[in-house]
């Protein structure tokens, strides 16, 4: 075993999920519908029409998730807070039932060895809240704030990690501007809104977080995607910028600088609204880590036909792409982490989401999966991680997404992230090689990084 990626001994490894992908059963023990709930049971917004009324049962069959994770030896999970289990309006009554449940799931994680790492919002908004302007209404900042402290109230004593929001930039593009997630509006004056509303409840988030004098940490997430040009033509290195300012400075420049990239307003244009100086004074709480999802790059091109940004993605012959049309490009990970770190400062980071969706079958052959380019998928993003590590930047942590195949939003269940099989007929969880090989990259600190990773227990 070599010691050529051993990582440090305070290292953590752990998987990710969230909640509307994996609990099912939304509406129960009083629970609110959320806007993925109303999104997912509208005709032709998803593949197939799937939804996540069932998912992964973990609603049912959490315990046994947490025992498989302390098979698999996970040091930590990262796992999401259903705002409307907590409060179905959004705001007001507190549902104790909902609280409870997260409860009963970090007081089994800690019991089991495991460190809990919470997610105040991935994606799934209480649709009350929807009704009343959501992400566009700036109450929403005030109304994430009391939700923030419903929740630290009842259990910052016991979680050490908390993050506000889970990539702003997909709930507010996806949702927003291009109309595939929920809510599914098609507004392109309505996504500036969103965005900048997004991070005033991030703001807002970190300043209960800090009432409450909490002993942990608290972050934000992002999804974070280097944009390399086509060619060496002006154009295109103009619209690779674009589209760094667009998907990763947005989120992040108003945090650690207080303002927003200047080629927002060329990409906007008269839809690019005036922020209050003051909303930037929120935005910038100093926050304690910095979550980063990282699943490929971006090699784009100038199209002026691609509103608003302006730019068309090229599809790079001979390289490797996952079953969502994505690149694999373990150096833009190392890429990635050292941008942030000689712009933003020496902050700490954790890798929150790494993984691919590669095709697996849906039942398994004589109980396994074998999930050959997972293994090096990981090996190769776990490598790269290191390498950052030793060239600067202060990496403290891995997640891989996902712990187990999911429903994957608009694409249904037709895409398999997961390290765990599940059989959606069943919901028998069958560890794939990838788990396995993960597993011993945790038990040797990375020492397995250099075997090939092909074996199964």
């Amino acid at each position: 075993m070599s010691d050529s990626y051993r990582f440090p001994d305070t290292f953590l490894w752990g998987a990710s999920t969230s909640a509307y992908q994996i609990e099912g059963s939304p509406l129960a023990d009083g629970a609110g519908p959320s806007i993925w709930q109303r999104f997912a049971h509208s005709p032709g917004r998803t593949t197939n029409g799937d939804n996540g009324d069932v998912a992964c049962d973990h609603y049912n069959r959490w315990r046994d998730d947490i025992a498989l994770m302390g098979e698999l030896g996970l040091q930590a999970y990262r796992f999401s807070i259903s705002w409307s289990r907590v409060l179905p309006q959004g705001t007001g009554s507190v549902n104790r039932a909902g609280l409870d449940w997260y409860e009963r799931l970090v007081d089994t994680l800690l019991a089991n060895g495991i460190l809990p790492n919470a997610t105040l919002f991935h994606w799934d908004l209480p649709a009350a809240l929807d009704d009343r302007g959501g992400w566009l209404n700036r109450d929403v900042a005030d109304w994430f704030g009391d939700y923030a402290r419903v929740v630290f109230e009842r259990l910052g004593d016991r979680v050490p990690m908390w993050a506000t929001l889970n990539e702003p930039w997909v709930v507010t593009d996806g949702g927003y501007l291009h109309g595939a997630l929920a809510p599914g509006h098609r507004n392109l004056f309505e996504a500036p809104i969103a965005s900048h509303n997004l991070l005033r409840a991030h703001g807002r988030g970190v300043q209960a977080f800090r009432a409450e004098a909490r002993k942990g940490q608290i972050g934000l997430v992002v999804n974070l995607e280097p944009k390399d040009p086509a060619s060496d033509s002006h154009a295109d290195a103009d619209a690779a910028q674009r589209g760094d300012a667009y998907m990763n400075r947005q989120y992040l420049d108003p945090v650690f600088f207080g303002t927003y990239p200047d080629e927002m307003k060329d990409i906007f244009g008269v839809a690019w609204p005036a922020f209050p100086a003051e909303d930037f004074d929120l935005i910038r709480e100093k926050i304690d880590f910095l979550g980063i999802n990282y699943y490929t790059r971006g090699v784009v091109r100038d199209d002026p036909t691609a509103l608003p940004v302006r730019i068309a993605y090229v599809r790079q012959p001979e390289h490797a792409y996952t079953e969502t049309g994505w690149e694999v490009h373990p150096p833009s990970l190392t890429r990635t982490l050292l941008w942030v770190t000689e712009r933003y400062g020496r902050i700490p980071l954790y890798v929150t989401e790494n993984g691919a969706a590669i095709y697996d079958a849906p039942h398994t052959i004589d109980g396994r999966v074998d999930d050959p380019l997972r293994v090096w998928y990981f090996r190769e993003h776990i490598k790269a991680a290191h390498d950052a590590m030793t060239r600067g930047a202060d990496l403290r942590g891995y997640f891989a997404w996902s712990l187990l195949d999911n429903y994957e939003w608009s694409l249904g269940f037709s895409k398999r992230f997961g390290i765990v099989h599940v059989d959606y007929a069943t919901q028998e969880r069958t560890p794939k090689a990838s788990a396995w090989y993960y597993s011993e990259i945790i038990r040797t600190n990375g020492g397995a990084l250099d075997e090939p990773g092909d074996s199964h227990r």
